[in-house]
Parts: structure tokens; C-alpha cells; sequence
């Protein structure tokens, strides 16, 4: 795995355990169809949240939170549909498309914010 593919991974493991705490159950990591791919895949209460990650090191590019683009979107609101379709359909409380945005600066801890209903 490459340095880019770890801090993803840090990310991942970092927004799991951020999600874990705020009382959702994480069902899938890593979940992966032709169409892309679902970071995490968790239950909040009787929703659905298909969570996107982005991890960036502070200081480089853009804040994580911008990197969901209209076609970014767009796609993550397809993978919904897949997996819905894969799984069953939608629980009573229906689907949430979350971002969770980490930033890890070169000295300290990392930063984590997680926003919902992103797309």
C-alpha cells in the first residue's frame, strides 16, 4: 500500500470510531460494486448512512470537506441505489449520504468533522 493509501485508511479507521461514538453501528467498510466504491456503510437509529471519507495532511490542497463535488454526489446517491437494491431496499428511516472530512496535521492530533445529509 502506498503512503496516499494509508492516510486514506487511517482516515477511514479515524471516521469509524468517530461514527461508533456518535451511536451509529458501522454494518460494512469498504463496500464495492462496479460502480465505486462506499467507505462505510453504518445504521443510525432506523437510517441508512452510506458515509464518504476524505483525509487530506493539513496544509496540503484543499479542506477534505469541498472535495464532494455535483458529480461526486451524484455518484454516491448511485451507489445508494445499488446497495438498496443489493440489500433489500430502504429501512423505515430511510438513507443519508454523510461526509466525514480528517485532517492530519504534522504534529498533533488528527482532526475529524463529520457533516450529514451531504447529498
Amino acid at each position: 500500500m502506498n503512503a496516499r493509501g494509508a492516510l486514506g485508511r487511517y482516515g477511514e479507521g479515524l471516521a469509524a470510531r468517530l461514527l461508533t461514538d456518535a451511536g451509529m453501528t458501522v454494518i460494512e467498510r469498504n463496500w464495492r460494486c462496479r460502480a465505486g466504491e462506499v467507505d462505510i456503510v453504518a445504521r443510525d437509529g432506523d437510517a441508512l448512512v452510506l458515509c464518504e471519507v476524505k483525509t487530506r495532511r493539513s496544509g496540503r490542497f484543499e479542506h477534505p470537506m469541498a472535495a464532494v463535488t455535483p458529480v461526486k454526489a451524484d455518484r454516491l446517491r448511485r451507489l445508494a441505489g445499488i446497495w438498496l437494491e443489493r440489500h433489500g431496499g430502504p429501512p423505515p428511516g430511510g438513507v443519508r449520504i454523510d461526509l466525514v472530512g480528517v485532517i492530519v496535521p504534522r504534529r498533533g492530533a488528527p482532526v475529524a468533522e463529520h457533516a450529514r445529509g451531504v447529498a
